[in-house]
């Protein structure tokens, strides 16, 4: 059965308290479904009536409108964590981090470093979520959706997902495809950890790059390491009202590159070297956080209730009754500021609901 909040969606159903932001006005309908079938006669009804939809699930990267949404929320509370060896399967609605703790527990290895990511399951492969060293797309053999498009659930293998950094095909087209199920295949590797592959991980733990640790050891570490960037959700700490990082690292061309360090030199002096990684088709990523840090805003920036994070420059937060005008005004401050600085047009990671950046 179908539980909502206002079954002839004429009344406004909250939505802020739904997502780690705190931010947004009403819908004019929230739905909560609990297992893929009422998912999907939720999509089905809103589908067949032309009724905007809008799909939460942990909430943990939507950035929503003062006004609010004019339509149906649909909020996928589905549970399941399916283990059967080294073989996952989670529903969309399932906790992430809480997932990840129990693969751990399991002694098995491929997503420990993704621990204290908030949000669901079914979010993970929309924005192909990653962290110090790993990211999703590793591990995922297949993912089950409802496609709105053909009016029917498939099975999409890894290969169809068009896995990028922070992309997919989900992302790509999101009117299309409603994650019900996510299938990833992990590593028995004894309780030890996968390769640790990110460098501040490795020295924290005291390893070179590519060894391995016991995978709780892993995780734990990752935890304190986000903790220590407001990257743990707290309810206390303002620091976590936020969405995590909200810019996306900057990618590149040799030519795109060649022209930030050059305006870097210029602003910063001609020893500074901006960080630098190898990406694919020969880009290079960039830190949007020190082209954050290094245009100006540094970590607490602002004087209104939306500031930058105290613990990190990536995080937008409110610090309390803040609105989306103020967050987004935050977030085209700093925009502006690194691309005035250095040339470099930062994209935000969060999905916004009714604004735009």
């Amino acid at each position: 059965m179908l539980e909502t909040s206002d079954p002839a969606g004429t009344a406004g159903a909250a939505l802020a308290d739904l997502t780690t932001f705190r931010l947004g006005g009403p819908a004019d309908r929230l739905i909560t479904a609990s297992s893929d079938a009422e998912v999907i006669a939720a999509v089905q009804e809103a589908d067949g009536t032309g009724t905007p939809l809008l799909i939460i699930g942990g909430g943990s990267n939507l950035l929503i409108a003062d006004e609010g949404f004019r339509g149906t929320a649909l909020r996928i509370a589905t549970t399941g964590f399916d283990l059967d060896g080294t073989r996952l399967e989670l529903a969309a609605g399932e906790n992430w981090s809480a997932a990840v703790a129990r693969t751990v527990e399991a002694g098995l290895a491929g997503i420990e470093c993704l621990a204290g990511i908030p949000g669901s399951a079914g979010a993970t492969p929309i924005q192909n979520v990653g962290a110090y060293g790993q990211e999703v797309a590793s591990v995922i053999t297949e993912v089950i959706a409802y496609d709105r498009a053909e009016h029917r659930t498939v099975t999409l293998p890894a290969a169809d997902c068009g896995f990028g950094y922070r992309h997919s095909r989900f992302k790509a087209d999101p009117e299309r495809f409603v994650v019900l199920r996510v299938r990833c295949a992990l590593e028995d590797a004894g309780g030890l950890s996968a390769p640790i592959a990110y460098a501040e991980t490795a020295r924290t733990l005291g390893v070179a790059a590519g060894e391995r640790v016991a995978a709780a050891t892993a995780r734990e570490t990752v935890l304190k390491l986000r903790a220590g960037k407001g990257m743990v959700l707290d309810p206390e700490d303002h620091d976590t009202w936020s969405a995590g990082s909200f810019f996306t690292n900057p990618l590149l061309t040799a030519q795109e590159f060649a022209a930030f360090r050059e305006r870097a030199a210029r602003r910063l002096g001609p020893g500074v070297e901006p960080p630098a990684f190898p990406a694919a088709d020969g880009r290079t990523k960039t830190s949007a956080a020190w082209l954050i840090d290094k245009a100006g805003f540094t970590k607490g920036y602002g004087t209104g209730p939306a500031r930058i994070s105290g613990k990190h420059t990536l995080a937008l937060t409110n610090r309390g009754g803040a609105t989306t005008a103020d967050l987004l005004a935050l977030a085209r401050e700093v925009r502006d500021g690194v691309r005035d600085a250095f040339g470099v047009t930062l994209v935000n990671e969060p999905v916004t609901v009714g604004v735009s950046l």
